[in-house]
């Protein structure tokens, strides 16, 4: 019996969930119980920050249902990734201020220094509503638009959203593509690809090191851009389907209608996209679910490039923070005094 629990803890273990984000020179990692951000600084110090976390769907059992929790799972991770996004952008603004003291001695700017850390509950709420909007907008109402007023196929609800659906893809790769092209995104993209090969070495499980971490590939078919995809390929069949029950109950749709019940329903098609990205974890070699996950898999060769060793140990770093295990002895420090350590957050 004891053999049995044994196997069961190894296979809770093999599939316990971590997710992550590169941030501004660093990793974000996600255990189902812990949030940990590793930065590096300008002096090769590496600034980690930890915050105990259970999930709103762990707090509220009632919200842990399929469709339903992807939903609430896509908003939480918008709003932990913009807190701990800032939390490393003002480590970079400290760097950048002590770049700016050393060239301007003479000028010591005390506004900058002045400057209010982090962000208030308000501004995380308006920052990730404003970039709800403005995504919803430009990639679900917008190509409703163009489709509407370019093409005479409003009754035909499979090929309007398939049309739709295309400008839909065509923007986002067009967006992909233009920030790519970014010097720090180029950077940051990197990190991408030290957390992709960290997560490898983790669900192989083998030991946590840079050696390990840099031989992993570094296309995951969970990534947060493989869901993006996904929910665009769920999108036009959702809507397809939606739109031709309108036709068949209503008779007639137009632009308007599209939008009082497309807009609204863009947290269904979300969750359902988390769902299958879910399963499509269970048996990731069927075909079936290579073909759905290879779109979101090319994508990555765009969003993850080759870390070097230094990204590979931030984000070694951060995986083990986030798993309560020992990272002390792989926290570098500088020549001169540290700045912070780490932090805590309720």
């Amino acid at each position: 019996m004891s053999k049995n629990k044994e196997n069961q803890d190894l296979q809770e273990e093999k599939i316990m969930p971590i997710g992550g984000q590169a941030v501004i020179e660093g990793v974000m990692m996600r255990s189902p119980d812990r949030i940990a951000t590793a930065v590096r600084r300008m002096s090769g110090e590496v600034v980690l920050k930890i915050q105990e976390y259970q999930s709103l769907i762990q707090r509220r059992k009632w919200l842990n249902i399929p469709i339903i929790r992807g939903a609430v799972t896509l908003i939480e991770v918008m709003i932990l990734g913009i807190r701990h996004l800032n939390f490393s952008a003002d480590i970079a603004m400290k760097d950048a201020e002590i770049i700016d003291q050393q060239k301007k001695k003479e000028k010591k700017s005390k506004k900058k220094s002045k400057k209010k850390e982090g962000m208030s509950p308000l501004s995380t709420f308006l920052t990730v509503t404003v970039a709800l909007a403005i995504g919803i907008g430009l990639f679900f109402a917008f190509p409703l638009f163009v489709t509407t007023k370019l093409f005479n196929i409003e009754k035909d609800a499979f090929a309007f959203n398939l049309v739709a659906g295309s400008i839909r893809i065509i923007l986002f790769l067009v967006y992909i593509y233009l920030i790519s092209l970014m010097k720090d995104i180029k950077r940051l993209f990197r990190y991408h690809g030290a957390e992709h090969k960290t997560i490898f070495v983790f669900e192989a499980a083998l030991p946590m090191n840079v050696d390990n971490a840099r031989a992993q590939g570094r296309l995951h078919p969970r990534c947060g851009t493989s869901f993006l995809v996904m929910v665009m390929l769920v999108s036009l069949i959702f809507f397809s389907i939606l739109d031709s029950f309108i036709i068949m109950f209503h008779g007639n749709i137009n632009l308007l209608i599209r939008l009082l019940t497309h807009i609204p329903l863009v947290p269904i098609v979300a969750g359902i996209s988390y769902e299958a990205i879910k399963a499509s974890a269970k048996n990731p070699d069927h075909p079936v679910v290579r073909f759905f996950i290879a779109p979101g898999l090319a994508l990555q060769r765009i969003t993850t490039q080759e870390p070097d060793d230094s990204m590979l140990e931030v984000a070694i770093i951060a995986l083990k923070a986030a798993r309560n295990e020992e990272y002390e002895h792989l926290m570098p420090q500088p020549a001169g005094e540290a700045d912070v350590s780490s932090q805590s957050a309720a």
